[in-house]
This record gives C-alpha cells, sequence and structure tokens, in this order.
C-alpha cells in the first residue's frame, strides 16, 4: 500500500514530466497495449499489427511533427487488470504520448481509470456498448446505434420475429442485450431466451438445448474470443449450422471466420462499420499492403481498420494542435477529416466516430458479402434513448 500511495504522490511530477520523456531525441514514444495472448489473442494480435503497420508508414514519411514514432508494445494477456497495470506503466514509467489498444469492455473498463487518474489518453478501436463518455477516450469503434440497432432493424425487416440472445459473460453482451431487448420490446418482437457463458467458455450444451427448446427465427451473438469456435462447432454437431439457424454475431469478423474455418460459419451474418470486401480503391490498397507485409491471405478486419485509422487520427490532431498536449490533441481530433479505409471519417465531439453500418453474409472464402448497408455515415450516440432516456454525452 505504501508504494502504491507513493506512486500516486509522484504522478502529478511524472505527468508534468510526459512531454519531454515522451519527445527524447527526436522521437515520441507511444503504448501499444493489446491481448498477445490468451482467450482475446485470436482478435487482437492481428489489431497490434494493423496499429504498427501505420506507425511504420507515418514514420517513413516523415513522423509526427519531425519525430520519429516509438512504440512500446505490451501483451494484456485477455485479463482486465494485466490491461490496468501495463496501461499505469507505459503511461508512468514509459511516459508514453498516448496509448493505442484494448478490445474488451471489461478491459477498457479496468483502464479507464487509470487514463483519468493519469490524465492521459487511450484511442479504442472496437465497437462498444455505449453507456459510456469520459474526455481520456476516442472511441472509434461503434456506439450501439451504429452496429446492433441497425444490425436489429436489418433483421426486423427480414422478418425474424423471435432473438434468442448468448453472450460472453462480461459487461459488453449484458449491456448489447439490455439495449436489444428494450428495442425488441418497443418493436413488439419476442426475446425467447438469454444466455450467457464466462469469457473463454467452451461448454454450449446447456445452451444449445435451451436453444433447441426456444425455437427462435435468429441468434444474436455477443460471444467474444474463442468461445465462438466452440459454439459454432457445437450447433453444428447439434444439427443446427447457420443455414437452418441464422446467427448474427458482433465480434466475428474475416479473421476469425479463417481461424474457425469458412465452412462452420458459412452463411452467418455480422453487424459491422468496415469489411474487407468493400471495393473502394482506399480499401483495395490497405488490403494490399497489409498482406504484402504479414502475408498473402492474411485477413483485414473491422477492429484492425479502426486501430490503423487511429494512429493516423492522432498524428493528424497532433500537427492541427502543434502539441502532443492530451487536452489540444483530443480537441483538434473533433471534426477532423480523417482518410480510411472506410472512406473519410471523423470524430464526433463525444469523441466517438462517424460512421457507416453494415450487414454482412459470409461465403465460403471467409469473406462477407454485403447484404444492407446504411444510408450514410451514422452520428455516433454513446446512449441509447430508449435504453438509456435522457442521459447526453457532452465533451467539448
Amino acid at each position: 500500500m505504501k508504494s502504491y500511495a507513493r506512486q500516486l504522490l509522484a504522478a502529478p511530477l511524472l505527468i508534468a514530466m510526459l512531454p519531454a520523456s515522451a519527445q527524447a531525441a527526436g522521437s515520441v514514444k507511444v503504448g501499444i497495449l493489446q491481448s498477445l495472448s490468451g482467450t482475446m489473442a485470436i482478435s487482437e494480435v492481428t489489431v497490434k499489427n494493423a496499429e504498427m503497420m501505420a506507425i511504420d508508414e507515418i514514420n517513413k514519411a516523415g513522423g509526427v511533427m519531425g519525430k520519429t514514432i516509438v512504440p512500446i508494445v505490451e501483451d494484456g494477456a485477455s485479463d482486465p487488470a494485466i490491461f490496468a497495470q501495463k496501461a499505469t506503466k507505459l503511461v508512468q514509467s514509459d511516459g508514453v504520448a498516448t496509448v493505442f489498444g484494448g478490445w474488451t469492455s471489461a478491459s477498457r473498463k479496468a483502464m479507464l481509470p487509470v487514463f483519468q487518474r493519469l490524465h492521459s489518453l487511450l484511442w479504442y478501436p472496437v465497437q462498444f456498448e455505449g453507456n459510456e463518455c469520459s474526455p481520456n477516450i476516442m472511441y472509434s469503434g461503434a456506439q450501439p446505434n451504429q452496429q446492433i440497432v441497425p444490425a436489429l432493424d436489418w433483421a426486423e425487416s427480414k422478418g425474424y420475429k423471435t432473438y434468442f440472445l448468448i453472450g460472453s459473460d462480461y459487461v459488453f453482451p449484458r449491456t448489447a442485450n439490455l439495449i436489444l431487448k428494450k428495442h425488441i420490446a418497443k418493436d413488439k418482437r419476442s426475446v425467447v431466451g438469454e444466455e450467457y457463458v464466462p469469457l473463454g467458455g467452451t461448454d454450449f450444451s446447456a445452451v444449445i438445448a435451451k436453444i433447441q427448446a426456444a425455437k427462435p427465427d435468429i441468434i444474436f451473438s455477443t460471444l467474444n474470443g474463442d468461445s465462438n469456435v466452440s459454439f459454432f462447432k457445437q450447433m453444428f454437431a447439434a444439427g443446427l449450422p447457420p443455414t437452418k439457424l441464422p446467427v448474427m454475431s458482433f465480434s466475428i469478423g474475416e479473421q476469425e471466420a479463417q481461424a474457425m474455418g469458412p465452412s462452420l460459419v458459412k452463411d452467418s451474418y455480422a453487424g459491422w462499420n468496415y469489411f474487407e470486401s468493400l471495393p473502394s480503391a482506399a480499401n483495395k490498397k490497405f488490403v494490399a499492403d497489409y498482406q504484402a507485409k504479414f502475408g498473402k491471405g492474411a485477413a483485414v478486419t473491422d477492429p484492425m481498420v479502426h486501430g490503423y485509422l487511429d494512429v493516423y487520427a492522432w498524428k493528424a490532431a497532433v500537427e492541427k494542435a502543434k502539441s502532443f498536449n492530451v487536452d489540444k490533441v483530443r480537441a483538434a481530433a473533433v471534426g477532423l477529416p480523417i482518410p480510411s479505409p472506410m472512406g473519410k471519417v471523423k470524430f464526433a465531439a463525444n469523441q466517438s466516430l462517424y460512421q457507416t453500418a453494415y450487414v454482412g453474409k459470409l461465403d465460403p472464402s471467409g469473406q462477407f458479402s454485403i447484404e444492407w448497408k446504411s444510408k450514410g455515415q451514422i452520428a455516433p450516440d454513446p446512449y441509447d434513448p430508449v435504453a438509456f432516456p435522457g442521459k447526453v454525452c457532452k465533451l467539448h
């Protein structure tokens, strides 16, 4: 306790030293904090790769305000407590100017007090449950009104009336399903089951028995990590492949489909804000560059693209602000147009990203064919008005 107290007392001094330590000798240090081991490594290693690729590109083009970016990579190990420890190390001991990383909301929730206490800034690249608004995080992943709610609207438009909700047992799936249940009830459809398994859980026998008894029209899945592999394998073994019982997932991208085997998840759906199959020239160049660096056929996913664009958004904000100061950078980032594989995007005043919503269907090659897209970019709303009426996020 005494050691922890000394760290807290020393924090203001360390913060005051940040600009000098972060920018020593013509360089600027940044943190990369993803799960490189554990159940989430299946998804997060490649987000780290995309963030590192952006840093390499920026350094080759001259750096940030003439300074070379020096990444310090840490492993969150799929453990929220370790994410908090590593975030503290990056900011306090390494003196990084900012941190890119995180995937699960449990990891973000664990890191948030660190960034608030040390007055630093996290760029968070993954879709989440909303119901949070902090000046110390730039949320580039989708808010619920940009992913799960549009996916529900699409499912309802296709005639699906009864829904079974399944998720990993932590804050994102439980809050996402709370929002879904509110909207399903408002729209006079039915939830016929709701089940959770521990993050990393692999036994779905009891859950599948309940699905068989409930006979839903469609499953909405907020399972994360390698639990998805077990779920789809056991559904297939039970005679319920996606061709017989549709599944809409919110954490399965092209990479996870490749790892699981595309035949296992063929014809399942996913809601995202980016698919590798997007036809724009900017996306084709990004995919080609990534595969040239990490191997022919390497999959590209939504969180990878958000991690990649986060680094460029930070660079652009620093250069607009002409400073690495956290308050100046986050203020400069708002409204700043950022070219990306998704097209040009920008952060709203609530520090979340305007973006287009898509529903895709997995084909036998592990790519998504686009079934639906929103009419233009959707303004981010951290507080779903049906689930959390009256709450607003004002940061600028």
